[in-house]
């Protein structure tokens, strides 16, 4: 049992524990609080005049799979073959011991999602991970958390060089539009073979997309431009679908329609030169602007497009273009769980949660401040 002490607890479930104790037992927070009995066989760490909050989680992200520093053998994220692609499994080509892991977990980063990339209209199921684990199989929170779909230039761009299609907005709303219609079909003739005892032929793709259908999981839309953000707003009503918002570069153009329809966003990268077009109205108070409409956002760092380990300095940026500052904190923390649907295992610190913490010298969203230690599943790691 490890006994943490005296520091101050931001425990983003809505109450801030100065003084503090946590007991951690066999990976789980047994109890928290500031009158609390520490076992004497507990393994003491004082946290005296340091902060402690949950271990912080990026909810746009693709390492593992993207191999820092492996150049192409290491770039497993995109299967540009097929414009549609939803039975990929992000799992199955992340490696436990790249370095992009390495470094996310040793700054603080205990949790991601690590997803297929944005070259497909459907790319593949993304995962929860935790970021410390030998094999993948012990790092998985929740896999599938969603299916990957992509709209506007980057699909566009791959298959317009194939001469392929879709090479227009309307031919990527319209393949996602029959794949959708014939998954309806599919689920719609399995169930009746299934009344009638009959054998029925699976589909690998299909079975993927049964999932979106019946809300297991959301549709996890790569969108910047507003007009890609209503379009896959308006998709995902046609077909009563659950949506995540990725990217969202220019939802606070779109702000008031997607606080209307009750998506979340995972917003960012933000920190990127404005490299092509749609990253024309690319800007930090976006996580603001949405915040604001009542939108709950998660910030993002699309790594390996900007470092994820840089999460905090992207919240701190957010709070400077006028993102409330607990909000900041829950955008790197809660929210993020809560959007992966992994809320019940990370994002606060609780008790019967899984203990994942990071302790710092001073406030979380401070430039001077630094990690001193970081724990995952109760181990620290640093």
């Amino acid at each position: 049992m490890i006994a943490i002490i005296n520091g101050e607890i931001y425990t983003m479930a809505g109450r801030t524990i100065k003084d503090g104790i946590i007991l951690i037992d066999q990976g789980i927070i047994k109890d928290l609080g500031k009158d609390i009995e520490v076992p004497e066989e507990a393994e003491t760490v004082d946290a005296s005049g340091k902060i402690i909050i949950p271990g912080m989680i990026d909810a746009h992200t693709h390492l593992g799979i993207d191999e820092a520093g492996v150049g192409w053998e290491g770039r497993d994220y995109n299967e540009m073959t097929n414009p549609v692609t939803p039975h990929l499994r992000a799992i199955d080509a992340v490696n436990p011991r790249e370095d992009g892991l390495k470094s996310a977990r040793e700054n603080g980063i205990t949790s991601v999602m690590t997803s297929p990339g944005s070259a497909n209209v459907l790319g593949g199921e993304a995962a929860a991970i935790k970021t410390a684990g030998e094999f993948i199989d012990e790092m998985i929170i929740k896999a599938p958390v969603g299916v990957k779909a992509a709209f506007g230039e980057n699909p566009k761009k791959v298959y317009t060089e194939r001469k392929e299609s879709p090479g227009t907005r309307m031919g990527i709303a319209a393949l996602l539009r029959e794949v959708l219609m014939e998954a309806q079909d599919y689920k719609f003739a399995k169930e009746r073979a299934a009344e009638k005892g009959e054998v029925f032929k699976r589909n690998i793709k299909f079975e993927s997309l049964l999932k979106l259908l019946n809300k297991e999981i959301p549709l996890k839309a790569h969108v910047h431009r507003a007009d890609d953000i209503m379009t896959a707003l308006r998709i995902a009503e046609e077909y009563d679908l659950n949506i995540t918002l990725e990217h969202c570069t220019e939802g606070h153009l779109a702000a008031r329609k997607i606080a209307e329809a009750g998506v979340p966003a995972a917003v960012g990268p933000s920190l990127t030169g404005k490299v092509k077009v749609e990253l024309k109205e690319q800007d930090f108070k976006t996580a603001a602007v949405l915040a604001e409409a009542g939108v709950k956002i998660a910030l993002v760092s699309d790594h390996p497009v900007t470092p994820t380990e840089r999460l905090p300095l992207y919240a701190a940026l957010a709070v400077k273009s006028g993102l409330n500052k607990d909000e900041a904190l829950k955008a790197i923390t809660i929210n993020p769980a809560e959007i992966l649907g992994i809320a019940d295992r990370v994002g606060s610190l609780e008790k019967g949660k899984d203990a994942d913490l990071v302790i710092f010298n001073g406030e979380p969203l401070e430039f001077n401040s630094f990690i001193e230690k970081v724990m995952i599943n109760g181990r620290f790691i640093k």
